[in-house]
């Protein structure tokens, strides 16, 4: 009788990759979780349970096929394994480091619910397109016949560039237009090396300009180009721009010397990491290093900024969040990760206002956990009386991010946008009510995640070769 290859979690514990000490981390931008070797792989991904209705695939995005990759990996066939991990997900290896498993796929884990740990569901993903790359099952696209039709993508992000290689493998033309130096939008600038080191987005990029997408960077967007001049030069656009605009604070001394925005000082390190010249750092205005840093938030953004203080070589670093750790919106791992590396986290506070100019503190009211609100999350309340000053040299505001203006920006007042500035799309295809004009990932769903981005510009991509293709046989008839 064949050995059973699944359902090993009984027999078999949760294991996850190695991770690099707190102190040798702690001293650079590099991955802090080393990779699977291929026997614990297997091993990791025979604990699967291989559900007849598997909840972790129907909790991702992307409806990954995870049992089957799972299976495959198990048993040794890891080719078939990333074939089929990449037929459903544009960048598995990207969604592998970054995606909040906890929350999606593994949170939903049956196992888990029977008082087994969850299966690694993402270092195993991870484990699998890295292999890929390195034995080189990764292959060049190939676009199919070329087509006459083009499309324009505003932002290359992770929707951007899902909906450009869908687009161009189809033999579409495609050109990508993007605010920065280098494609990838917060993959590249917003998420430190030490969640996703660079090169694995960068061999993304060339991949796509290797089978001919065409980007033009540096470009903003009614500054540099018109809105309506993309519109004029291509037969479909696709926003996929992100959000940008970050969250304020308000309260006396809010605008000092050395109250800086968490994009603004993620960028500068990501940018340092790159080997870029920095004026902002060069000048001490985004350098964390020898100095009391805060950081105001508690979600991923804000473990982004405290952990990469850590590593400019703070003399401190402190997080505030207004509710208490099991109502913190940003990821537990990343958490913990974070106090491993000398984080304080300070619950339960939130900032009333900021001393001195240069800063010197920030001024916080402690607070209390209340009635639960619309979301059914508990409201917190200041405690009367029990203020305090927190020292600080510098201090990031990790809020949240909001969408630009882009009616205004872009000249374009019949852009349609809701009440929150988010453009309004139909779901699961991305089309706008401006004839030809399609929006997808953060742009239309408010800050979220990337692998929602993926879905979005995926979903969109095939929504507008549906469309070309109805209009070529309607010329064509």
């Amino acid at each position: 009788m064949a050995k059973q290859p699944m359902l090993k979690f009984v027999t078999v514990d949760r294991d996850m990759p190695e991770k690099r000490g707190a102190e040798a981390r702690s001293q650079d931008f590099n991955e802090i979780y080393a990779e699977f070797a291929a026997a614990k792989a297997e091993e990791q991904a025979s604990r699967c349970s291989q559900c007849g209705v598997p909840y972790c695939q129907a909790h991702c995005p992307l409806s990954n096929n995870i049992p089957d990759w799972l299976r495959m990996t198990a048993t040794g066939r890891l080719k078939e394994a990333y074939a089929l991990s990449q037929s459903t997900n544009t960048f598995p290896e990207i969604c592998g480091r970054i995606c909040p498993q906890d929350r999606l796929c593994e949170g939903n884990c049956v196992i888990e619910q029977s008082g087994h740990e969850t299966v690694t569901i993402g270092a195993v993903e991870k484990y699998i397109t890295d292999t890929a790359w390195e034995e080189g099952w990764v292959e060049d696209i190939v676009p199919g016949a070329q087509r006459g039709e083009s499309v324009g993508i505003i932002g290359a992000g992770p929707g951007g560039l899902a909906a450009a290689d869908r687009l161009v493998r189809a033999g579409i033309q495609v050109t990508v237009y993007d605010r920065h130096d280098r494609a990838g939008g917060l993959l590249t600038y917003g998420i430190p090396g030490f969640k996703l080191e660079k090169d694995v987005i960068m061999r993304r990029f060339d991949q796509l300009e290797k089978a001919g997408v065409k980007f033009v960077l540096n470009c903003n967007v009614g500054e540099d180009l018109t809105f309506q001049a993309i519109r004029g030069q291509h037969d479909a656009v696709l926003i996929a721009t992100g959000v940008y605009k970050s969250r304020d604070l308000q309260g006396p001394g809010a605008g000092a010397q050395g109250i800086v925005k968490a994009i603004d000082y993620l960028t500068c390190s990501n940018r340092l990491n790159f080997g870029d010249t920095v004026a902002e750092y060069e000048s001490g205005e985004l350098n964390a290093e020898g100095k009391k840093v805060v950081v105001i938030g508690g979600g991923d953004t804000a473990m982004d900024c405290v952990r990469t203080a850590i590593r400019q070589g703070a003399e401190s670093v402190k997080c505030l969040y207004r509710r208490d750790r099991a109502n913190m919106p940003g990821s537990q791992r990343e958490t913990k990760n974070a106090e491993e590396e000398g984080v304080e986290f300070v619950w339960l506070a939130a900032p009333k206002g900021f001393a001195g100019d240069p800063v010197s503190g920030v001024m916080v009211q402690k607070m209390r956990l209340g009635a639960p609100d619309a979301s059914g999350r508990q409201s917190p309340e200041v405690i009367e009386g029990a203020d305090y000053v927190e020292e600080a040299d510098l201090v990031i505001k990790a809020l949240g991010f909001e969408p630009e203006d882009l009616p205004t920006l872009w000249g374009e007042p019949d852009l349609p946008v809701t009440r929150w500035g988010t453009i309004k799309a139909q779901f699961n295809t991305g089309r706008t009510d401006l004839d030809g004009v399609w929006a997808v990932g953060d742009i239309v769903r408010g800050a979220s995640l990337v692998v929602w981005a993926i879905k979005d510009g995926r979903d969109a991509a095939d929504n507008i070769l549906d469309t070309l293709n109805a209009q070529a046989q309607v010329a064509a008839e």
